[in-house]
């Protein structure tokens, strides 16, 4: 295979591209991605909200309203109002939403299922795009299918209703990481069974084997609300997290934001954890 053909992702391993007339390389946004590792997203949906967000150590905001991508203007306005990424969310299928945002100069595309599709048969294809595209999962295969489409990061998907129910969060981050640990145990004559299985790529499949990880940044969403649910998405092995919209009606949204970023970044430090500055308004954890 051409040098032309693959790309390198988070070691000198390598997987096939299929676009090779790509204007920014897989490679590249692979990079990109992985410059939000450790920190948390916040979702917000006005100027004001962003800029608590990024004042607070939000490595990234994205926005959206009601379940549908954000006025073009108002995401013009966000990103002249904060020095940190921006990510917008487009449905599912609707490349013409997508093409909008990167002409408006997003740094990120969230692909996001969790709005109503506009296709329900096909995924757009993101390797036509030069901005790096966040997926949405709820399994390994399904993740491993958005990678191939080309997206750059993961976003394990829970609970979506604010209600803090973290548990499906949970129960699908556990599940990913449980068939990664199986993977990597696997002879090769097992990966094309587990590939089958999966309805994965197998080259993605074999990329897993030989890192011992996802090959792509995997970040968690869905219930996280507190900086003890933060913590725990970091110590099952997420590289972060995204925060939904419900943490500013926090009587003080700025403290409580600001705890997640903190868990999130001292993940292992339980007397971090533990400590008053990581106490939110309302005195829960």
């Amino acid at each position: 295979m051409s040098n032309s053909s693959t790309v390198t992702i988070y070691t000198t391993t390598t997987v096939s591209d299929l676009n090779t007339k790509d204007q920014n390389p897989f490679s590249v946004k692979i990079n990109l991605a992985q410059r939000l590792t450790g920190g948390a997203i916040i979702h917000v949906t006005t100027v004001d909200q962003a800029k608590i967000a990024e004042s607070a150590g939000a490595c990234c905001v994205t926005v959206s309203s009601n379940a549908q991508m954000l006025d073009p203007a108002v995401i013009k306005q966000i990103q002249a109002s904060v020095p940190i990424p921006v990510m917008a969310k487009a449905r599912v299928g609707h490349f013409v939403e997508a093409q909008i945002l990167e002409a408006v100069g997003v740094d990120y595309i969230d692909e996001n299922e969790l709005f109503p599709a506009a296709d329900d048969h096909n995924f757009i294809n993101k390797h036509n795009f030069r901005v790096p595209f966040v997926s949405g999962c709820r399994n390994l295969g399904e993740g491993l299918r958005r990678v191939r489409e080309g997206a750059a990061m993961l976003r394990t998907q829970g609970d979506y209703s604010g209600s803090g129910n973290i548990v499906e969060t949970v129960k699908n981050v556990r599940d990913i990481m449980g068939k990664i640990r199986m993977l990597t145990n696997m002879d090769d004559d097992e990966m094309f069974g587990f590939a089958k299985e999966l309805g994965a790529p197998y080259d993605v499949v074999a990329q897993i084997k030989q890192i011992g990880r996802l090959p792509v940044v995997h970040f968690a969403s869905g219930g996280i609300i507190t900086p003890a649910d933060a913590a725990m998405m970091m110590q099952l092995g997420c590289d972060g997290v995204f925060v939904g919209s419900e943490v500013f009606d926090s009587s003080d949204p700025y403290k409580r934001v600001r705890a997640i970023v903190q868990a999130v970044r001292n993940y292992n430090d339980v007397h971090m954890l533990t400590g008053a500055n990581l106490r939110d308004t309302e005195g829960s954890y």
